[in-house]
């Protein structure tokens, strides 16, 4: 028996990246998997959860947008009898401008996709959840939202309001036994973050990558996913209103370049 036998997931974001392997690694685990993306390549994450000889539908449209989401909440319980646990992990960086160059419209359409659309998963899953007494609901945040450092202003705002997000709904769901978790990724080699490893492969210079965290090196996307399914199992089930930060130690120090021993 896996981890999640017999639940269904909601995981956005699904069609890359850390979106991608959860959905792998919560169907080899067991669960039916409802998997959400605006890019197409959603559709080529179901079809390789079924590949595998798990369940797994794809749905495409904006994580954002509140029709979509009651959409995607509804499509699980009619295709698979339920909803256990929703994963909003759909975000966008917004890009690296400097802040004198941002516009309102920059930040209202990053807090829209990466706060705005964790909230409407929150608000629309628990609404399915509460009645059953259970369900776990996990935001990914980042690292960029603990403090300075690991991303733009735009980003790092919308990933330290999930993180508060987290916080402020587990408590709203007082005595429901719907939990509210975080991940807060460091640097994970995912589409997001290709510009930063594409450049420092053109300089020759990815084995720095990550050299500000104590293991030394960046994570990949499956790593982040076994956190998930951690918090997405009865493993957690005493854990809630948390935020987890799986970075290689980077959020443990204020960082600075060391030498290894």
């Amino acid at each position: 028996m896996g981890r999640l036998q017999g639940r269904t997931a909601v995981i956005t974001g699904a069609g890359s990246g850390i979106g991608r392997a959860a959905s792998l690694l919560f169907a080899r685990e067991g669960a039916r998997v409802v998997c959400v993306d605006r890019a197409e390549s959603v559709s080529e994450t179901a079809t390789l959860v079924g590949c595998a000889g798990g369940q797994a539908l794809a749905l495409q449209g904006d994580a954002g947008d509140e029709a979509f989401v009651r959409a995607y909440i509804e499509k699980a319980q009619t295709a698979f009898g339920g909803l256990d646990v929703v994963w909003a992990n759909a975000g966008i960086s917004g890009g690296f401008k400097p802040l004198e160059e941002q516009t309102p419209d920059d930040w209202a359409e990053i807090l829209r996709v990466n706060l705005i659309g964790a909230f409407l998963a929150v608000k629309h899953a628990s609404q399915v959840m509460i009645p059953t007494g259970k369900g776990s609901i996990i935001c990914t945040a980042s690292v960029a939202g603990i403090r300075s450092g690991a991303g733009g202003p735009a980003y790092s705002a919308s990933k330290a309001g999930v993180i508060s997000l987290a916080q402020t709904s587990a408590n709203e769901f007082y005595g429901t036994g719907v939990r509210v978790n975080a991940i807060a990724p460091g640097l994970i080699e995912t589409g997001m973050t290709k510009p930063i490893f594409d450049g420092a492969r053109a300089r020759g210079n990815e084995d720095k990558i990550g050299q500000l965290n104590p293991l030394t090196r960046y994570g990949v996307p499956e790593e982040i996913a076994h956190a998930g399914l951690f918090l997405a199992s009865d493993d957690s089930s005493y854990v809630n209103g948390q935020t987890i930060a799986v970075d290689g130690g980077l959020s443990s120090s204020h960082p600075v370049v060391r030498r290894k021993r």
